[in-house]
């Protein structure tokens, strides 16, 4: 791995809990990385972090010429687009674009675009564009063979707040064997192309109709895999969570008055539930003492002095750079879809500048090797403090959930039977309208 999906690994690690699941980005050799695109700048940063190779992405030429982000786009070596929407006089340099990315392929780099065209906050993909099927089918007279076309789905719970969770899919690679003896002149080559992507695509993302669709969605999905034995496979809620939205959509648009009546019936269970701090699959936990034990004795290293000194003073050390940057960034007009790519942007140079303002003070204080230690041991001491506390918030919340369902046990009963009832009623609403197959 080289510096720069290091550096976009540390920085998306840091902002983001990130989980990968799903397959590999080849290591080597050409190949085309599509991915959706909700969050601005950074969605290059999570897709290197999981190729773990150098990714030149396709980025708007307006980008190229912005004083803030020009450099950072340069030094990735982007492939400029020029967009209609942008400057109508210079589409025709889009050439220039196709040229750059077919001798990028040719020379065995990997070269990563968001077909949709551009970053937006919607509920759903948005229609992608043609731009990765022309490029794919116009590069194989350089390439000389067909390279895979790998799908990356970006998957946020709370996309612009800090410390929230952030899921990458990779996708398997879009077949297109039988395509390309017409090359990106032959449109119906490209049209099926397309429509691949984009199958593909939605199956490693949720695309919902409305965004306040989501928390009966969520639910359920968890009473389902609740309902289920065994542990559901890696990347699998994703695709379930895509699913059940499909499935609602279908229910709405043929007004069937069954599914609608329960689609509500879910979404004021999982309200029930998120009142009392319970989830689908909690009505059936383990809450005897002995497990209850085990739990305390896993967890008991958070409360002894070295957890409570670390998470302390990782929280002192940096509380100013924290609610400076937070400060910062609400005064400005932002889209949902720039905060975290600003967040990200001023919180890397205020915390900078807070890190060198110490060690500076240290040097002028008498201790310079305190100052020279202190760029190092810092942040280590924050982030290590920033999980503890992490750890301590899921403790206290693991903690919560045990006492009631241990203390409310006639409670729990009910919203079990409950929950029974409602996911026999999914599994024949499902059977009575299958959905569509993304993949």
């Amino acid at each position: 791995m080289t510096l720069i999906p290091r550096l976009a690994r540390l920085l998306a690690g840091i902002y983001y809990r990130l989980r990968e699941e799903g397959g590999r980005i080849p290591p080597s050799g050409p190949v085309l990385v599509v991915a959706n695109h909700p969050n601005s700048l950074l969605d290059p940063a999570l897709v290197l972090a999981v190729a773990r190779r150098p990714v030149r992405f396709l980025a708007k030429a307006p980008l190229f010429e912005d004083p803030k982000v020009a450099w950072l786009v340069r030094l990735g070596g982007a492939i400029p687009v020029y967009r209609r929407q942008d400057d109508p006089d210079q589409v025709e340099r889009n050439d220039e674009m196709f040229r750059a990315v077919h001798a990028a392929l040719a020379a065995g780099d990997a070269v990563g675009l968001f077909p949709e065209g551009i970053s937006h906050s919607a509920a759903s993909l948005a229609p992608l564009r043609t731009g990765a099927a022309r490029i794919a089918l116009g590069a194989l007279p350089s390439t000389g063979a067909r390279f895979p076309i790998v799908p990356v789905g970006l998957v946020f719970r709370a996309k612009d707040r800090f410390r929230s969770e952030a899921l990458v899919l990779v996708g398997d690679p879009v077949p297109w064997d039988d395509l390309g003896e017409g090359g990106a002149e032959d449109p119906a080559a490209v049209r099926r192309l397309t429509e691949r992507i984009d199958s593909a695509l939605r199956a490693l993302t949720v695309n919902l109709e409305h965004w306040q669709d989501l928390p009966a969605v969520e639910t359920a999905v968890a009473i389902w895999d609740a309902s289920r034995a065994g542990r559901p496979e890696p990347g699998g809620s994703v695709g379930r969570l895509g699913i059940t939205a499909q499935v609602l959509a279908r229910v709405r648009r043929e007004a069937d008055a069954e599914g609608l009546a329960l689609a509500t019936e879910v979404a004021r269970f999982g309200e029930r539930l998120a009142r009392l701090g319970l989830r689908p699959a909690d009505l059936a936990a383990d809450t005897s003492i002995a497990r209850g034990v085990r739990w305390t004795a896993a967890r008991l290293p958070l409360v002894l002095p070295l957890g409570i000194v670390l998470a302390l003073t990782g929280w002192l050390l940096f509380l100013v750079p924290y609610h400076l940057t937070g400060t910062l960034v609400d005064r400005l007009p932002l889209e949902a879809d720039t905060r975290s790519t600003w967040k990200a942007m001023v919180g890397a140079v205020i915390y900078l500048a807070w890190l060198v303002a110490v060690a500076v003070a240290l040097v002028w204080l008498g201790h310079p090797w305190w100052g020279v230690a202190s760029l190092a041991l810092l942040p280590a001491i924050g982030m290590s403090g920033l999980r503890v506390r992490e750890r301590w918030r899921g403790a206290w919340q693991d903690a919560r959930r045990f006492l009631l369902l241990r203390s409310r046990a006639s409670l729990v009963a009910a919203l079990a039977e409950r929950q029974h009832e409602l996911a026999g009623r999914l599994a024949r609403l499902l059977d009575r309208l299958p959905p569509v197959d993304l993949r």
